[in-house]
């Protein structure tokens, strides 16, 4: 029943989310054909038989919800595909100026990019609220600790830019190695004076982007917590338990759990091992049976039962911090994280292609589905990164030169710009069925990636 559970919500949320990312690259073709004067004959979400379709009052589009929620499409009056009555012609896409042709499928892949600038614009505006960037632990063999990071200090600049909580410095600092190998930290050390470290993998291998938080060896400084339950992860092992909001933590297989922090320890220490929990409830003690799900994060492994600490009001005054920015610098800010997630994924294809990045990095419809329930059932700003994220991914991919995608027919249109008359139907035929051909292999190499990590 919990496996179910977890399904549905994942299920879900990740139909919501790929409905709402799809609609917003449709409505970019269907927005930009009604400006250029091409009839737009169906707007459709999902493939497949229609569920649901109407028309609006002098609108000739018709507007359907179809049976197979993993794509869209927006069908326009063509001459290759039906015959055109003469008054009609004006309005057939293939009718249309070279440069409306290009604009109509740029628009798709471009309005995701604005999407999901919108989205890092008013999580900015709106704030979120972390953990200060106050240095914890080092690995000693980390290139943190090397770099001169010692714990206590407090990281207030990433390449110059603010950072104010740890999740922001840390992602600043990830995005500068995966870009360009190294970053420069402004720190504020204990005794109070302000130093620039530079963080560098220039003398090893370039990690892959999920094993720098390792190599870097680097955790924030925890204020230590009292062991309290506060958001518990719908379908996860926690919730499967039957912990709840509000649970204290008492012992765990006999032994007393006296912070957090010991708690979290008990968990990562227990993938797929059973623990008999004591937790107290409204005043009232009892004994659940938990097992932490196993995690595989490159060599490591660990346990994971996805509840997150309840955090006391005098913690997050003292510990905490909150990040945002005025709506006019909150622009630029969301402006350089589009641009810089769009090729730090272009990046990762790139290297994923020529060898240098694993394909392990790929992620298919069931690690997404994950992901978006999770970030679902966490809260609204995560959910909305996650769109955010899937959206820039969304619009980079399309705009590969690869045939079936808009960036193949954008190929097309420049071939044409160049050569001064349009690509062989033939040829096209042709490039159109090994782009197909290439994207049947790697979404079946997705789905195997994922069938894999379900397996281990």
């Amino acid at each position: 029943m919990d496996a179910l559970l977890s399904l549905l919500i994942n299920g879900g949320a990740f139909i919501i989310a790929l409905g709402i990312l799809v609609t917003v690259h449709e409505f970019g073709h269907f927005w930009v054909a009604r400006r250029c004067g091409v009839k737009v004959v169906r707007f459709s979400v999902g493939f497949g038989k229609p569920l649901f379709s109407f028309y609006r009052k002098g609108d000739p589009t018709e507007y359907v919800l179809a049976a197979i929620p993993l794509g869209g499409y927006v069908k326009m009056l063509d001459e290759s595909e039906v015959e055109v009555a003469d008054d009609e012609k004006p309005a057939a896409f293939n009718n249309q100026p070279l440069a409306s042709k290009i604009l109509i499928v740029l628009a798709g892949p471009v309005l995701n990019l604005i999407f999901a600038f919108l989205i890092f614009w008013l999580i900015l505006v709106v704030g979120e609220k972390g953990l200060k960037p106050i240095v914890g632990e080092l690995d000693k063999n980390g290139v943190a600790i090397q770099a001169g990071l010692e714990s206590g200090d407090e990281i207030t600049a990433v390449n110059g830019r603010s950072a104010t909580i740890w999740r922001v410095a840390m992602g600043a600092i990830t995005s500068g190695i995966l870009d360009q190998g190294s970053v420069d930290i402004t720190v504020n050390k204990n005794d109070g004076r302000f130093e620039i470290l530079t963080l560098d993998f220039f003398e090893q291998d370039m990690p892959e982007a999920n094993e720098i938080g390792k190599k870097l060896g680097i955790r924030p400084a925890i204020p230590q917590l009292k062991p309290l339950v506060d958001t518990v992860i719908k379908g996860g092992p926690a919730d499967q338990a039957g912990l709840k909001s509000g649970d204290l933590i008492v012992s765990s297989n006999g032994v007393l759990v006296s912070s957090w922090q010991e708690w979290v320890k008990v968990t990562r220490s227990h993938p797929n091992k059973l623990l008999m929990v004591n937790v107290e409830r409204a005043g009232h003690l009892m004994t659940l049976e938990l097992t932490p799900s196993l995690v595989n994060e490159g060599d490591q492994t660990f346990g994971r039962i996805g509840v997150s600490v309840l955090l006391p009001k005098e913690v997050n005054d003292s510990d905490y911090s909150y990040y945002s920015l005025n709506p006019i610098a909150a622009v630029v800010e969301a402006a350089r994280q589009t641009v810089q997630y769009s090729w730090l994924t272009l990046k990762m294809i790139g290297q994923m292609i020529v060898g240098r990045a694993s394909v392990d990095n790929l992620s298919g419809p069931i690690s997404l589905a994950k992901y978006a329930g999770q970030s679902a059932s966490i809260g609204i700003v995560p959910f909305l990164k996650f769109l955010a994220f899937v959206s820039i991914s969304l619009g980079v991919l399309n705009l590969l030169p690869i045939p079936m995608l808009d960036g193949g027919h954008l190929l097309f249109y420049f071939i044409q710009a160049v050569r001064g008359k349009a690509v062989p139907e033939s040829v096209q035929n042709i490039a159109m069925r090994v782009g197909v051909f290439v994207l049947m292999a790697v979404m079946l190499l997705a789905l195997m990636l994922d069938l894999n990590r379900i397996a281990s």
